[in-house]
């Protein structure tokens, strides 16, 4: 089993989501760091890691074998939320589990959305809001 590792570089209080325990299932002998940032810091990475200008919602990378980073954009994953009919919670469950995805090789398409609605069923199951993750443009 990994270690798991939460950081918050922001202001905003975050929910008690089952962060470990989606990184547990998804990638059980993997390190994993979850920082939450601001949306220059988001910026930042973006344009660091990826030569991209605008502010993502998540970002995830390997920093080793078996040792990954997800950071996500509080403040990004809370629109998103508002545009879907989401709560915050569930969208940043989400945002986490899309980025571990990544870290465990799928890419984007029918494949990746279908292992993300089961495991945001799995998991979301304490959160208080229905949701659907079937909208494509989430990331």
């Amino acid at each position: 089993m990994g270690v798991f590792e939460v950081r918050n570089l922001t202001r905003q209080s975050l929910s008690g989501a089952p962060f470990a325990k989606a990184a547990r299932a998804i990638l059980p002998s993997w390190d994993i760091s979850l920082v939450f940032v601001g949306t220059r810091r988001a910026t930042h990475f973006n344009r660091a890691l990826r030569g991209k200008k605008y502010t993502p919602n998540v970002l995830a990378y390997a920093l080793g074998p078996h040792h990954g980073e997800v950071i996500v954009c509080p403040q990004i994953a809370k629109t998103q939320a508002r545009l879907f009919g989401l709560s915050v919670p569930h969208t940043t469950l989400f945002l986490f589990i899309h980025g571990l995805l990544h870290l465990k090789g799928y890419r984007h398409g029918t494949t990746m959305e279908q292992c993300e609605r089961k495991l945001l069923a799995r998991f979301a199951s304490g959160l208080n809001r229905t949701y659907d993750t079937t909208n494509r443009y989430w990331h």
